[in-house]
Parts: C-alpha cells; sequence; structure tokens
C-alpha cells in the first residue's frame, strides 16, 4: 500500500466528522500508528458548490451532484484517492472511472423533529412554520398537515438549529444520523417514524468513492458492511427508477430481517396530496438482486405516478 492516502472531504463540520470517521478505519484496517493516522490518510478539504451557495435550493442549481462534483473531479484527476459522501448526495449513476467501494455500517436512517416550542409533530398549531430545504419532507409534512406553511431551510447543521431555537421556524427537520454524528442529538423532540417520513434513499449511510482501478484496495473490505450495502443497493435502485433528485419527491427504505430484505419506495406530489407507494421483499439476495428489485418497484411507483417534476420557477424563496 502506498501512502499517502489522502481522502478528499467537503469543508462542512459534519462532512469533517464523517470522513474523519472514515479516515480512522481506513488507518486501523492498514495498521497505520495512532501517531501517524494524520500523515499517512490526511483529509484534503474540498469546497463544493453546493456549499458555496446557500440562499437558494439545490433543485435550482441542479441537483444534489453539486456536493460531490468538484470533489470526483479531484478524484478523476489524482488530487485525492478516496472521498466519502453521505451516501444521499450520491446520484444514481457513478461517473466513468469511478465507483462506490465500500458502504460501512449505516446509522439511524429516521428524520428528526426539532423545534423550541413543540415536542412533536402533532403538536404544530394550525398554519405553523416548517424549515426545510427538502422537497420529500415538504411533501410528507403537507400529506399530514397541508396546512402547515413551508419554508426554505439551507445551511450547516449549527446554522439551522440555531434558527430553531430562535424562533425563525415553529419547528425544523433533519436527518438523524447527522446529529447523531456531530453529538447534538439532545435537540430532537421526536424521532419521526419511517413510515410517514419515509427516509430519502442512502439516508444514514455513507459512500465510501474510489477509482475503479481502487476498488479492491485491502481497506475496503474492513469498512464494507454487507447488510447496509444490500439495503443501500435496493434503495438506489428505487432512486434510480424514479429519477431521483432534488428535483422529485422521493423516499426509499429498506431493512433486512431474517435473511428477507424488505424494501418501501414511494413517490409524492410537492404539495403531498398524492402518494404512491410499493412494498417487496426478496429473500437471501445479492446486491444486483437487491438492485433489481429497486428498479422494478420504483418502475411501478413511476408508471403510476407519471412526472412529478418540479419547475424550480415554480418555487417561492
Amino acid at each position: 500500500m502506498t501512502f499517502p492516502l489522502r481522502i478528499g472531504t467537503r469543508r462542512s463540520k459534519l462532512a469533517l466528522a464523517q470522513s474523519g470517521m472514515m479516515q480512522r478505519a481506513i488507518a486501523a484496517a492498514l495498521g497505520v500508528p495512532a501517531d501517524q493516522v494524520e500523515t499517512a490518510v490526511p483529509l484534503v478539504e474540498i469546497v463544493t458548490t453546493g456549499d458555496r451557495i446557500q440562499d437558494r435550493r439545490l433543485l435550482e442549481l441542479g441537483g444534489k451532484a453539486l456536493f460531490t462534483k468538484e470533489i470526483e473531479e479531484a478524484l478523476l484527476n489524482g488530487r485525492v484517492d478516496i472521498a466519502v459522501h453521505s451516501m444521499k448526495d450520491v446520484p444514481a449513476e457513478q461517473p466513468e472511472g469511478l465507483c462506490i467501494a465500500a458502504v460501512p455500517e449505516r446509522e439511524d436512517a429516521r428524520d428528526a423533529f426539532i423545534s423550541r416550542d413543540f415536542a412533536a409533530f402533532d403538536d404544530l398549531p394550525f398554519g405553523a412554520r416548517l424549515g426545510t430545504a427538502s422537497l420529500r419532507r415538504q411533501a410528507q409534512a403537507l400529506a399530514l398537515r397541508p396546512d402547515l406553511k413551508i419554508e426554505m431551510l439551507r445551511g450547516n447543521i449549527d446554522t439551522r438549529l440555531r434558527r430553531a431555537a430562535e424562533g425563525d421556524f415553529d419547528a425544523i427537520l433533519l436527518a438523524v444520523s447527522g446529529m447523531t454524528r456531530l453529538g447534538v442529538t439532545e435537540h430532537i423532540r421526536e424521532h419521526l417514524s419511517l413510515d410517514a417520513f419515509l427516509p430519502a434513499p442512502g439516508q444514514g449511510a455513507l459512500a465510501i468513492q474510489t477509482r475503479v482501478a481502487d476498488r479492491d484496495a485491502p481497506w475496503v473490505a474492513a469498512l464494507n458492511h454487507a447488510e447496509t450495502a444490500l439495503a443501500v443497493a435496493a434503495e438506489r435502485g428505487a432512486m434510480a427508477a424514479l429519477e431521483g433528485s432534488c428535483r422529485t419527491a422521493v423516499g426509499a427504505h429498506a431493512r433486512i430481517t431474517d435473511g428477507v430484505l424488505h424494501l418501501t419506495t414511494e413517490m409524492l406530489s410537492p404539495d403531498g396530496s398524492a402518494r404512491w407507494r410499493r412494498v417487496g421483499e426478496l429473500a437471501r439476495p445479492t446486491e444486483a438482486d437487491a438492485r433489481d428489485l429497486g428498479r422494478r418497484l420504483g418502475g411501478e411507483v413511476h408508471a403510476a405516478a407519471g412526472d412529478q417534476e418540479v419547475d424550480p420557477a415554480t418555487l417561492d424563496g
């Protein structure tokens, strides 16, 4: 193994926390002494377009690839050797020459309800202001509560928590996984159900991306968690069939019980007035089988729902 192994990461506090976890895991897998980790497996901070522009929804800017594009370019041109992404930020198709080499064990996939004044989503008063930039969360919230006023909220987790604490919104929704990795779970008032708020495909999981030639590097097997990789393959299969991006309200979540993979996937109209969902299961699947199940169920949802893509020009704020 040739050192250093450079890890490309976004500069946000959450991205650095996640990349630091993987830095230590890769170093441990390769037997790097603790005092040499920073030298042998250094973090290379890269500012992405998605990080630079914070005042608009991602769908107005071109989608979630804005959080990965610059890092992937650094991988392709050899500036870094490994990239760590939040799986839900990774587009359905990989750029030529790159691959997802490993999927570590998943954190909690649920969404979190955060509010200064209300203990649970059901406690929100009529017309309450809910902060989110996620079209999925918007649609799922409006499906339950069409009276809510959805207001755009972007920025890092600290910024979002501060604005919720200051009363800029009656409540906000965040991923439990990011709050857990940053150690700020004390702000969670309620863990929202996986049924009502079906997560984004890959939510709670990380993607370890490399060049295709490096996919069998000696540290890869140590980081890959087979069950998580299987579940994520099913969810991303559904995402591909649903053309899942920031322009569509898409959810997918898979779990494995006694060797059986259970997948639920859905698409919603942006205003939450319509919801199309399919469920399926498969006993002892391979990753290819899981992906095919996702594609099939996603295709059935897409056929039922039709084109639900949002025109950014129609959005407020």
